[in-house]
């Protein structure tokens, strides 16, 4: 049997490393912050022990043949219905909380590793994620922000409106489009652009001729 003071080190140590994880978290204001990471992270230790030592009692037994492995096996799978929950759809093409999603699993496997007693590997992975999470975000805005394609979303209730709005797009100069669509519903047209370049300038003003124009429901651009 384990050691109960080993039990409390086991326990401490997860909340702590999950602690670390949500702070970054909680900075962001995101939903799934420093106690949430530091209930995913305390349950996956506590789960690990009881993988581990919770069925000393019945192994030896006749008939009685145990897999160590499966109730840790079990948090894996099953975190995933926390961090589908952290998974927003806010508009076409647009998802937030993914990275969330993705730190749960990893505090998961954090607490796991802690509640096997790997202090090493747990210590490890709270630090590195703690580099990707926060010191790797602004290098990855920086670079990502030269390849991300900006995109314009329209929605008008006139036929004549929409066909005046696609022309106007494309008359831009320097616009290089990569992707367009027009799309009717019963009382309304929706039209969407990718851009690769565009002139920030020209569009801009379009956009503030759009939103005062009292035949376009909506403008999304980003």
């Amino acid at each position: 049997m384990i050691d109960w003071k080993e039990v409390i080190i086991r326990l401490l140590l997860a909340a702590f490393f999950g602690a670390v994880i949500g702070l970054e978290r909680e900075r962001k204001d995101w939903a799934a912050g420093l106690r949430t990471h530091m209930m995913v992270c305390l349950g996956a230790a506590l789960s690990m022990i009881v993988s581990t030592y919770g069925f000393n009692d019945v192994l030896g037994k006749e008939g009685i043949g145990l897999d160590p492995s499966r109730v840790a096996a079990q948090v894996i799978s099953g975190i995933g219905f926390i961090g589908a929950g952290t998974i927003l759809f806010l508009r076409q093409g647009t998802i937030r909380g993914l990275t969330t999603a993705s730190g749960l699993w990893t505090v998961a496997a954090i607490g796991l590793a802690t509640g096997g007693g790997l202090y090493f590997a747990a210590a490890m992975t709270t630090i590195l994620a703690i580099i990707i999470l926060w010191i790797l975000q602004p290098i990855e805005r920086k670079f990502s922000s030269r390849f991300k394609q900006k995109s314009i979303k329209i929605i008008t209730v006139n036929k004549d409106k929409s066909v005046e709005i696609v022309n106007s797009i494309f008359r831009l100069n320097n616009a290089d489009i990569t992707a367009f669509l027009l799309d009717k519903t019963e009382d309304e047209f929706v039209i969407s652009f990718k851009f690769k370049k565009i002139n920030k300038t020209e569009l801009v003003q379009l956009i503030k001729d759009w939103q005062a124009d009292t035949a376009i429901k909506e403008v999304v651009w980003g």
